[in-house]
């Protein structure tokens, strides 16, 4: 019974010590002074307990404690609790680590952004990869604690090359998808926030996975596809070096049109609107169309896509209104013309 208590006071110490840690972490003087304190506290405190119970009752607990074969149940469910409290642990430590860098990458704007989107990309990719492994790499373990899989452990070895080409065939797709991910996100084809038209549809990468990639759309609906898409596929790519992008807006008005006094209104609605960047303006002559139309080009650019569309919309409307209110004689009409002695029933009239 001693041993017992022995263990249960053990045990409540070393929860005790880590809530003591935990505490000490949210403590403001070292929370403000070390950036890896809260995210620490955030991912690790669960973990912590966890660890904590089972280490001490792994290294205190004896199978003679219990008689029979429950001991010995008991002793080996510890030892796989053990290795899985430790990979929850570090799996989780990792994350911590990487949330500080991924949390200053967040807030980084400008020129610096892409190159900020670029690595989060890969980071994401990355720590997937190894927690992927670790966990592998733990159940593993788990499986070498039982005699019988140890016993095994030379036929499957001498079976591994048949076994090797089996699973890659069977799991070629899954394969292909997870060399996919890694290539996109190194390659810096393809980056978390970028600006993509995939399939005749506008949106923003949401979330980038070794084998998926989440399109959030102009509508907030989301689009899913496997990573093996953007590898064999085309598809645009607004971001690619830059947010910055140019818009056009399409007029038809008539022939009319005094067009150099169109493109001085443009360029005085555009200096005063706050989505414009300050930098590429044009209105142009594109084309003339039959039924005496000119169709009118304007270009104008802007910080990021979302920025253009609404800066296109307002233009648009601008312009309208103002050749209706100026010039509504140059508004779009179709024209008829009649010929100047009317055909008969039968034809051409005879005199």
């Amino acid at each position: 019974m001693s041993r017992w208590i022995i263990l249960l006071t053990s045990v409540l110490a070393a929860v005790a010590c880590v809530e003591m840690v935990r505490r000490a972490l949210r403590w403001r003087l070292i929370g403000e002074k070390w950036v890896l304190a809260a995210p620490l506290v955030r991912r690790c405190t669960w973990p912590g307990f966890a660890l904590a119970v089972v280490a001490t009752a792994n290294t205190l607990y004896r199978p003679s404690m219990v008689e029979g074969s429950v001991g010995d149940a008991i002793d080996r469910f510890l030892n796989l609790a053990m290795i899985g409290c430790v990979t929850w642990l570090v799996i989780q430590a990792a994350y911590a680590v990487t949330d500080v860098v991924l949390d200053r990458l967040v807030t980084i704007q400008g020129e610096r952004n892409r190159r900020a989107r670029r690595i989060r990309t890969q980071i994401t990719l990355v720590r997937r990869v190894a927690t992927a492994v670790v966990v592998v790499l733990a159940l593993g373990a788990m499986l070498f604690t039982f005699p019988q899989v140890r016993a095994l452990g030379a036929g499957l070895l001498a079976s591994a090359g048949i076994a090797g080409v089996v699973v890659g065939v069977a799991a070629q797709s899954t394969l292909g998808n997870l060399l996919a991910g890694l290539q996109l996100a190194f390659s810096d084809a393809l980056r978390l926030d970028d600006v993509v038209v995939v399939e005749d549809e506008w949106g923003r990468i949401e979330e980038l996975t070794l084998t998926y990639v989440v399109l959030r759309l102009w509508d907030e609906r989301r689009l899913v596809l496997p990573v093996s898409y953007f590898t064999t596929n085309p598809f645009e790519n607004w971001t690619r070096h830059g947010s910055r992008v140019i818009g056009a807006v399409m007029l038809r008005v008539d022939w009319s049109i005094p067009v150099e006094e169109l493109r001085t209104e443009l360029y005085h609605a555009l200096r005063e609107h706050p989505l414009w960047d300050q930098k590429d303006w044009v209105l142009q002559v594109v084309d003339t169309l039959p039924g005496g139309l000119l169709e009118l080009r304007a270009l104008m650019s802007a910080a990021d896509s979302p920025s253009a569309w609404d800066l296109k919309c307002d233009m648009r409307e601008h312009m309208v209104n103002f050749i209706r209110e100026k010039y509504p004689e140059s508004l779009p009409r179709f024209r008829v013309v009649q010929e100047s002695e009317p055909l008969s029933r039968f034809g051409p009239s005879e005199h």
